[in-house]
């Protein structure tokens, strides 16, 4: 097998693994930078160029993994798309989303390339889509070979899958994103035991030990008792959330502690695509039981729509629970206008709840101490920081020893580095050289072809 990382910076960003499986070329994977803009966010599609592409398999629907998806199907017109059923339900919103927003920042920030794909093109697109059920064998072949693919759950998020190929005598897999642990709305992965000759895992978590304290079930305690201690102080408590997964996965933590009386009484603000999403686990939950989400908890919550207008550098003084997009803190989102004016009183907190790139506004307020001056430079607001910064243990990625024990699980004579920082690599290129002194780690070095 030959695997190419088309991801121009390595790390997690644009995600996209060019393989070439005996006479097949497959992609697993076209997403976008969510810290560059234009076409350089894209992966780097140079070497697809003048290659028949036989298929397109999405691991998931976060926009890391599907964000250049029509890019990549605009250049290859008759290249069939492969992904778990659920993905098929959710991918086209979250496309279309994609559209806009990139309409909206071609008029703000003044991009000329964008947008990289119009609503047009993805309706177009939307007919090459395939869903798969999780553990159904499915063989594709071309005139010359043939590929047996089986998606198997991977929990992170709805759809999301590891991907195990077998070609011939060959068995390969690729975790995608993985969590093992099971969610509130989601069950954790459920993967095959057994030998792989090649293993391609994520490595997110490489630097993040998680405290034997530290359990999911002691996160959401200390969650609920933190949002309640803020309210009681008179201050209001922000939740930045990926809109998709983490914003349902939320509401449903809240709606059972409010529930079963757990949760102070207070006002609950969301919107945004987050919530129209709520729609489609909704209906995930009817069709497929691989999630268990009810659309009415929103109802029973009470939850009112985040308002259109957040000031920069204003406290809203609510007294309230905001849980909104983007998880990271990305600049220009409501997330980022909203802390910009929480940031500078006691009486508020910011409470992440997920994986946050160290070089995001939130991976860098996470890093600021008590009284540093913080710059929320897109909105021009300078804030010293009184609130309270807090991070729950709550992330959709699987711990790093867990991914370590099931790579030696695996036999695998090769191991393939992907999605994750370079400090993240290293801990697990470390730890794979000493339990697996047999097997070949790779780190790749992006656009660099390897046989594997």
């Amino acid at each position: 097998m030959k695997l190419t990382d088309l991801n121009r910076d390595g790390g997690i960003g644009a995600n996209s693994l060019f393989v070439q499986i005996g006479d097949l070329n497959i992609l697993i994977d076209s997403g976008l930078n969510p810290k560059k803009v234009g076409r350089l966010a894209s992966p780097d599609l140079a070497p697809l160029r003048g290659v028949t592409l036989d298929l397109i398999i999405i691991t998931h629907c976060h926009l890391d993994h599907i964000g250049s998806l029509p890019v990549v199907m605009r250049e290859h017109p008759d290249t069939p798309v492969l992904m778990t059923t659920s993905s098929r339900i959710i991918i086209e919103r979250m496309l279309h989303n994609s559209a806009s927003v990139m309409l909206r920042q071609r008029e703000d920030e003044n991009i000329p390339d964008y947008p990289l794909f119009t609503h047009e093109e993805i309706d177009r697109c939307a007919k090459r889509f395939v869903g798969l059920p999780f553990g159904h064998a499915k063989k594709f072949h071309t005139a010359k070979d043939e590929i047996e693919i089986i998606l198997h759950r991977a929990g992170h998020v709805a759809g999301a899958a590891g991907v195990e190929l077998r070609h011939k005598h060959r068995a390969i897999f690729f975790t995608g994103d993985v969590l093992f642990d099971d969610q509130r709305t989601l069950k954790g992965a459920e993967f095959p035991a057994g030998h792989f000759d090649t293993l391609v895992t994520e490595t997110t978590r490489g630097t993040t030990e998680r405290p034997a304290d530290k359990s999911r079930s002691a996160e959401l305690d200390r969650l609920v008792k933190s949002i309640n201690d803020t309210i009681q102080r008179g201050g209001s408590f922000v939740i930045p959330v990926f809109a998709l997964g983490r914003m349902q996965e939320i509401l449903t933590i809240i709606y059972d502690a409010r529930k079963f009386g757990r949760l102070i009484e207070c006002p609950i603000y969301a919107s945004g695509l987050g919530m129209d999403l709520a729609d489609y686990f909704d209906e995930i939950s009817r069709k497929t039981k691989h999630v268990q989400f009810n659309r009415g908890i929103i109802k029973e919550l009470k939850i009112k729509p985040t308002p259109r207008k957040l000031n920069a550098g204003e406290d809203p003084q609510q007294n309230a629970l905001y849980i909104i997009s983007s998880g990271m803190l990305v600049e220009r989102t409501p997330s980022y206008t909203l802390a910009s004016g929480m940031v500078g009183h006691a009486r508020n907190t910011i409470g992440f709840v997920g994986y946050c790139d160290p070089d995001t506004p939130g991976g860098q307020l996470q890093l600021a101490k008590p009284g540093d001056t913080f710059l929320f430079e897109t909105v021009h607001v300078k804030a010293k920081v009184k609130a309270r910064i807090e991070r729950f243990e709550l992330s959709g990625h699987a711990d790093r020893e867990q991914l370590v024990e099931f790579a030696v699980q695996t036999g695998a004579r090769s191991v393939v580095l992907t999605h994750g920082d370079p400090p993240a690599r290293a801990w697990f290129a470390e730890q794979l050289a000493t339990l697996m002194p047999n097997a070949r780690v790779l780190d790749p070095v992006p656009l660099q072809t390897y046989q594997v």
